[in-house]
């Protein structure tokens, strides 16, 4: 064994080591999630119900917790140790609910409070029928001596999983582990998965035989003698009871019952040896710590990496959005069927086209006279209005695909299929986002007429200007904000390309060439940073599932660091 610990560096770095694992969560469904979540329970449960309890309180009564297989015998064993009823056999399976420690009175202190197994409540008085099986009956007994107690467990094997998971705990919780089991159960897998995991933790162990016919006791327990020496636990006392008649209370004959009832007393009446018992079990507890929290440290590491990859899923189909945005605004395809119309209504039949080679001052001058013929504005507005159309069609169209694109991602990432199936709003546009969106273009429009304004300046009183006015302008140069041709085939390219060259040459005689670059480029970048701002906020939905799912997560040494600290203290 090693020195005895630290009686207060050890329970701090063990508090903070459980906080350490509460903290460690796995709330996405990675292919080791299931694993976590159990290891992390039942670590939890081990620090909580026993491991700091014990390391607080090295001269508090061993506790040992009777557990086995239904219908091994393990209340009538208790009840037959302890010399009177203070537990309830049945026939109905399965039979032990509540659990039940026995301690000598002189004891009850160790045990009515939240010391050790602080989940469960405390109940005093004789058993009664549906009692909670998340309760813990105390029964004071005399015939128990002080420094041992006695917890008759559920049945490790129950077909009701809440008894089964309760006996794990139980078992985790104890100093010594009394397995009991049966000439025809003994080898059966389930105890024996147990055994396999009191012997990784170090828990101290005896097992009593149970119901061994007389003709084959030397052999069944040579037997079992042999398992146990193979799995590590040779070194662990075995009881034999024979398959006796029980007395009319229930009890097995006092024969039978007499070596292990000596053997418990020797343990509590002898300081040292149930000091050694204690300090087997806890130090093999705390041997454990580092395997296990070794195992959770991967784990985490492996929820860490889904989220980096669900987190990618979605801002990579947004990004793709916005490229895709980049690129519609410059290859021409929003200068189609509509805008295309409205330009041609605005600037007056193809003829004007033609004219453009005869020169752009005779070219302005027959706009202008065109413009003040037939009046600005209605135009302008429909010419605005179906590039308002266009735009929003582009950004709508580029915002679902990311979003489809972002919910297929999740489905084929680990984690993230649960987190759709519990969110598919996702994979679609929010109610509303199409009025976002046309209120955004809507704003950009404006934007690009306060520029227009902004750079006019003095040039507002011109004949030039007035000729378009700042709607005419502005829808320009929206116009050869679109301009470039390489998504157009066919007649399209002339037209739009003719179209975009003549708003061009408009606008370069009112503002100057350099200016209208400038102005094309500030226009651009004002409708993509618009669109980001659209979709980040579609992307956030991703990223608000994502972060209510993970919470909060530790420090990434967070567990390695804290079961350093208990290995230093000890």
């Amino acid at each position: 064994m090693t020195p005895a610990p630290d009686t207060q560096q050890l329970p701090a770095a063990l508090e903070r080591l459980r906080a350490a694992v509460e903290q460690a969560r796995f709330p996405l469904d990675t292919a080791g999630a299931d694993r976590a979540r159990a290891e992390r329970g039942e670590l939890l449960a081990q620090l909580r119900d026993y491991i700091i309890p014990r390391a607080n309180s090295l001269d508090a009564p061993l506790l040992a917790v009777v557990g086995g297989s239904t219908g091994a015998g393990k209340s009538t064993l208790v009840n037959s140790i302890v010399g009177e009823q203070v537990t309830t056999p049945g026939v109905l399976r399965p039979t032990t609910r509540a659990s039940t420690l026995i301690h000598n009175p002189d004891d009850a202190k160790w045990f009515t409070t939240a010391r050790v197994l602080p989940e469960l409540a405390r109940l005093t008085g004789a058993a009664q029928g549906n009692q909670d099986p998340n309760s813990l009956r105390l029964v004071g007994s005399g015939s128990v001596p002080r420094g041992l107690a006695l917890l008759d467990a559920p049945d490790i094997d129950s077909v009701v999983s809440a008894n089964r998971d309760l006996a794990r705990q139980l078992l985790s919780a104890a100093d010594l582990w009394i397995f009991v089991t049966t000439a025809t159960r003994y080898a059966d897998a389930v105890p024996w998965d147990l055994l396999h995991q009191a012997i990784k933790r170090g828990t101290s162990v005896a097992v009593v035989l149970d119901r061994v016919p007389m003709d084959v006791m030397e052999e069944v327990r040579a037997d079992l003698a042999g398992m146990l020496a193979e799995q590590g636990l040779g070194q662990s006392p075995v009881f034999a009871v024979a398959e006796s008649k029980l007395s009319p209370t229930g009890m097995l004959p006092v024969s039978e019952v007499t070596r292990i009832r000596g053997w418990l007393s020797s343990l509590a009446a002898d300081a040292h040896a149930r000091s050694i018992v204690i300090r087997r079990t806890l130090d093999g507890a705390l041997d454990s710590l580092g395997q296990r929290t070794s195992v959770l440290t991967t784990l985490v590491d492996e929820q860490r990496q889904a989220e980096t990859e669900l987190a990618k899923g979605p801002k990579q189909a947004f990004d793709d959005a916005i490229e895709g945005v980049k690129a519609g605004i410059q290859d021409g395809s929003l200068l189609r069927g509509e805008v295309l119309a409205r330009w041609q209504e605005f600037v007056g039949t193809g003829e004007l086209l033609r004219q453009l080679e005869a020169g752009v001052g005779r070219m302005r001058d027959r706009v202008t006279a065109f413009m003040r013929g037939r009046g600005r504005e209605e135009p302008a507005d429909n010419l605005g209005e179906a590039l308002q159309s266009g735009v929003a069609a582009l950004l709508l169209s580029h915002a679902e695909t990311a979003s489809i694109t972002s919910a297929r991602a999740w489905r084929a990432t680990p984690g993230g299929a649960r987190l759709i199936e519990e969110h598919r709003e996702l994979a679609s546009l929010p109610k509303g986002f199409a009025d976002q969106v046309e209120r955004a273009v809507r704003d950009w429009q404006s934007d690009v007429m306060t520029m227009v304004r902004e750079e006019a300046g003095s040039r507002r009183t011109t004949a030039r200007f007035l000729a378009f006015g700042v709607n005419g302008i502005a829808v320009m140069l929206m116009l050869i904000t679109f301009s470039t041709t390489a998504g157009l085939t066919g007649t399209e390219v002339g037209i739009a390309g003719g179209s975009a060259v003549l708003a061009q040459r408009l606008l370069e005689a009112i503002f100057g060439d350099q200016a209208v670059r400038t102005l094309s480029a500030r226009a651009r970048a004002l409708l993509l940073e618009r669109a980001q701002q659209l979709f980040d906020e579609q992307e956030s939905r991703f990223e608000k599932v994502l972060g209510q799912a993970v919470g909060q997560r530790p420090e990434q040494d967070a567990l390695p660091s804290a079961v350093a600290a208990v290995k230093k203290a000890r």
